[in-house]
């Protein structure tokens, strides 16, 4: 993409006059949707990786998120996603959950490779190694672009995953998101337990307007 360049440079000079130093990115996916989980990635990438799809996923088409994710998969040091679910999301907010799945993911990449500096998409991180918290991550730097691509391709096979079992709810095309086609679905068939975040207001008022009309779930997620 033609960013690309503009991306690494961003890396690079961040990390100019620092020989040997591992850089992870994180972000995540899906704080907006009504359901489903919030989706973290992370990625040390190595020094000569190259990937000609790397940018902000939200620019990206869904084929060209496919292949950069398995570029980076094939050619990182190391990558993690992790889930957090709807439950965990309304007990300890979306923010909290939000920087729980980045934490967990450097746990991950930290077990396979050592990480000395992060960026991230704005989220401090409860960590003894430098954060730098960049406002729009995703499209400054190329470590913090590919993990979004990680979050964002995750999240989507998730819902496409639960739009087969739910097919009536369309997940495939809003991906939880509270589209008029949402708010339709959700007001004839029922909140899903397990599925949808009841913390969030839309939900809240669906409930309010089926008279609490919960559905009990056809498939217990794998969080």
């Amino acid at each position: 993409m033609k960013d690309r360049t503009r991306l690494s440079q961003f890396d690079a000079r961040e990390l100019k006059g620092h020989h040997g130093i591992f850089l992870a990115g994180f972000d995540e996916a899906g704080r907006g949707p009504l359901c489903g989980p919030v989706v973290a990635g992370g990625v040390v990438l190595k020094d000569d990786f190259y990937c000609p799809y790397i940018d902000d996923s939200k620019k990206l088409t869904a084929k060209e998120r496919e292949k950069a994710e398995a570029i980076i998969k094939a050619r990182s040091l190391a990558w993690a996603v992790s889930l957090i679910s709807p439950a965990d999301i309304d007990r300890i907010n979306i923010l909290e959950s939000s920087r729980l799945g980045m934490e967990n993911c450097l746990g991950e990449l930290l077990k396979k490779v050592k990480v000395d500096f992060i960026i991230t998409d704005y989220m401090e991180l409860h960590t003894t190694i430098p954060v730098l918290a960049i406002p729009h991550g995703d499209g400054t730097s190329e470590a913090v672009a590919a993990a979004s691509i990680l979050a964002k391709t995750s999240r989507d096979r998730y819902m496409e995953k639960l739009s087969a079992i739910y097919p009536e709810y369309g997940f495939d095309k809003h991906k939880g998101y509270p589209t008029k086609a949402h708010m339709e679905a959700l007001l004839r068939y029922g909140v899903i337990r397990g599925l949808y975040r009841m913390s969030y207001a839309p939900v809240k008022r669906a409930l309010a307007l089926t008279g609490y009309n919960y559905k009990d779930p056809a498939w217990e997620p794998d969080w």
